[in-house]
């Protein structure tokens, strides 16, 4: 790109000072791509340039992502040929080449709160703090949200005395002014209202959730009713990076295919975190984020590399920890009955000063490190949060248990759903004296051993006609001897269920479009309670949250043609 003493020549917007963005991690780069705009917005006086830093072990997907952005790109080498007016960085752990501009650092966290490997040595340091090197040059800056943040530096880093600046967190100012956003966010996400969304937040390392329990997604998967639960995860970019998508689509597999909403490394986390009923974290900056914000939280690991007296601390004093071999249905239930809007209150004291200003402040302290006026135009608020994309793939298969109870006029028929791509072959929720269980099989089902094994099939999007539908159970019947039941909906009306022994039930239910795979689950759990298909009323209730109201009626014929 132009850049150099030459510059002018090729340039169409000739800024009067030049502002230089460290891109050296994901994690680093989002937080500056995610910070620069607002504070720079419609100023034709700074000319942005961002450097690779390629020395990370984690720099893959950097130049992805700045292309991605629209950036241009020069080599970090080509740094020291130019004369920049501020270099920005939300890395630490960059070599600055000489010269007198300032260097301004912003967190990628929160706070200083967590000992990483250091790359210049075969030892551990403070995670956000500059070496003392350019501490000694004076040039360093380095942003911080909490008064408390400045004097742990100076206990630690006496040589950063004066070099702090307190902004805030306009991270934590975006997720708490973006909560009346929340019912959008959970509806792309396709969070029924019903429905709660617990969220799992791993940070990086051997000593986070994932490094510790690589297992817990799918168990929880497992264990949560389908249709009352949805289940996210929130995975550190340096997870993504270090390690690849392809081995964390493959790690958790099984977990993708029961439903799993795995959010992207970037930008989708904050909004997927306000639409969180439940967080269950380790000692991430993440798991603080959301617990300051209010929300419900289970701590499942707490690594030894979490700063003792830091904010991150004070949450794990007051979080209860996951059980992760324990009933985890039962302990998330727990955590939201138990759980206060204030329980976390004082650790959001202890980590955010000032919220809601951090934008505005830290734009007054660019301006004045770059030796510019600040602009005319009002301090920049923090923005709304955009909606994400929905990042799960459909679930094909289930596991159904079924349990009648009530009088003989209205019984209840209660189903409950748990992904068969996480349950155990031998069942996680075996028959008993009050419920059946069986397979339930989608006809888009990619795994033929699960659709040979299921007792019931259905088809997931609806029949134009109900010969259409009959015709479509008849083959399906045919095609999987092992089967004791198909359904199809009807375009606009019922569901069809077909037996295997020629007998038709047309269900329909008196609220919203049921599942057909819910309805069916019915006429299951009628024929193995009763015996006998007949005309009946019934009510459905799906898991402990939603009830419906369900008839049956026979069909004494197949049509024919």
């Amino acid at each position: 790109m132009p850049v150099g003493r030459d510059a002018h020549r090729w340039s169409t917007f000739h800024g009067e000072r030049t502002l230089v963005v460290a891109a050296r991690t994901v994690t680093s780069t989002v937080r500056a791509l995610e910070t620069l705009p607002p504070l720079l917005r419609g100023d034709s006086r700074v000319t942005v340039v961002f450097a690779y830093d390629p020395t990370s072990a984690f720099n893959a997907g950097v130049l992805e992502l700045l292309h991605a952005a629209g950036c241009r790109v020069m080599p970090w080498e080509q740094l020291g040929h130019i004369a920049p007016d501020l270099i920005l960085s939300a890395s630490e752990n960059i070599d600055v080449p000489e010269g007198d501009c300032p260097v301004l650092v912003l967190p990628h966290g929160v706070g200083f709160q967590k000992f990483v490997p250091d790359s210049r040595s075969a030892h551990d340091r403070l995670s956000g703090v500059v070496p003392d090197s350019l501490l000694e040059t004076g040039r360093a800056w380095l942003a911080v949200s909490h008064p408390a943040q400045e004097e742990q530096l100076l206990a630690t880093h006496p040589k950063a005395a004066g070099r702090t600046l307190l902004v805030g967190d306009p991270c934590f100012d975006e997720l708490v002014g973006s909560q009346p956003r929340r019912k959008a966010y959970r509806e792309a996400l396709g969070v029924a209202e019903h429905q709660r969304l617990v969220m799992v937040s791993s940070t990086w390392g051997p000593t986070s959730l994932l490094g510790r329990h690589p297992a817990l997604l799918p168990r929880l998967l497992s264990q949560l009713p389908y249709d009352d639960y949805r289940v996210g995860a929130i995975v550190h970019p340096n997870v993504w990076s270090a390690h690849g998508s392809w081995q964390i689509h493959t790690l958790q597999a099984a977990a993708l295919d029961a439903g799993l909403l795995l959010m992207p490394a970037i930008h989708a986390w904050r909004p997927a975190l306000v639409a969180a009923d439940v967080l269950i974290g380790d000692h991430g900056s993440v798991t603080l984020y959301g617990a300051a914000a209010g929300t419900p939280l289970l701590l499942a690991a707490f690594g030894s590399d979490a700063v003792p007296g830091t904010a991150v601390h004070d949450m794990a004093a007051l979080a209860p920890r996951l059980d992760t071999r324990g009933n985890l249905f039962q302990q998330v239930e727990e955590v939201v009955r138990e759980h206060t809007p204030q329980r976390y209150a004082a650790v959001a004291e202890h980590a955010f000063a000032e919220p809601g200003h951090a934008l505005a402040r830290l734009r007054t302290a660019l301006y004045r490190l770059l030796r510019l006026p600040e602009p005319s135009s009002p301090p920049p608020s923090p923005l709304v949060l955009p909606v994400p994309d929905p990042p799960a793939s459909p679930v094909t298969s289930w596991e159904v248990t079924t349990g009648v109870t009530g009088d003989s006029e209205v019984p209840t028929v209660t189903v409950r759903r748990f992904p068969a791509a996480v349950c155990a072959n031998d069942a996680a929720h075996p028959d008993s004296p009050a419920c059946f269980t069986h397979l339930a099989c989608a006809d888009d089902e990619r795994d033929h051993r699960l659709t040979e094994s299921a007792s019931v099939l259905f088809r997931r999007h609806p029949a134009s006609t109900s010969v259409g539908a009959l015709r479509w159970i008849a083959d399906t019947l045919a095609q999987y001897p092992g089967s004791l039941l198909a359904a199809s909906n009807v375009h606009g009306g019922c569901c069809l269920i077909g037996l295997r022994d020629g007998r038709i039930a047309e269900a329909t239910a008196t609220g919203p479009a049921i599942d057909p795979g819910l309805l069916a689950a019915v006429v299951y759990a009628c024929l193995r309670e009763r015996g006998p298909l007949d005309d009946a009323r019934m009510r459905l209730r799906i898991g402990d949250t939603r009830d419906e109201d369900v008839v049956i009626r026979r069909r004494p014929t197949l049509p024919t043609g």
